[in-house]
């Protein structure tokens, strides 16, 4: 994918982020702004679900394990909230019975770490039958 451009993002341009891993989140944060993003971001469970609560976001990449529980419960949250987000879980423990859990709980997509801002970019912008090179 190209460049991506505030128009690709559409009219709403929240993105929550939740990751415990400071650096990564930061980091993360900041690629995403520069894309166009309006971005929160959280570091616990209790942090990601109380936004999700309050101000669901259009967008949000989740990490699958925190410290403080499973990332999947904002994704439950999102998707009680607001049907319509596209969520990207993300995971330093790639396995298929976690993939498969976060798609059946409503996540667009599963990365695997380490995910750079580009991946996760196309997987919450893809749209249809658009799928990944191989």
């Amino acid at each position: 994918m190209a460049e991506v451009s505030p128009d690709d993002i559409g009219e709403d341009k929240s993105l929550l982020l939740v990751d415990d891993d400071e650096p990564f989140l930061r980091r993360l944060a900041k690629a995403m702004e520069k894309r166009g993003f309006e971005i929160e971001t959280a570091d616990s469970v209790a942090a990601g679900r109380a936004i999700a609560t309050a101000r669901p976001p259009a967008y949000a990449v989740v990490d699958l394990r925190l410290e403080d529980g499973n990332g999947l419960d904002i994704v439950e949250v999102l998707r009680e909230r607001r049907p319509d987000a596209r969520v990207v879980v993300l995971t330093g423990y790639g396995a298929i019975a976690t993939a498969v859990a976060a798609v059946k709980i409503g996540a667009t997509d599963y990365l695997s770490k380490p995910a750079d801002a580009t991946d996760i970019t196309n997987a919450l912008l893809a749209r249809g039958d658009d799928l990944p090179p191989p």
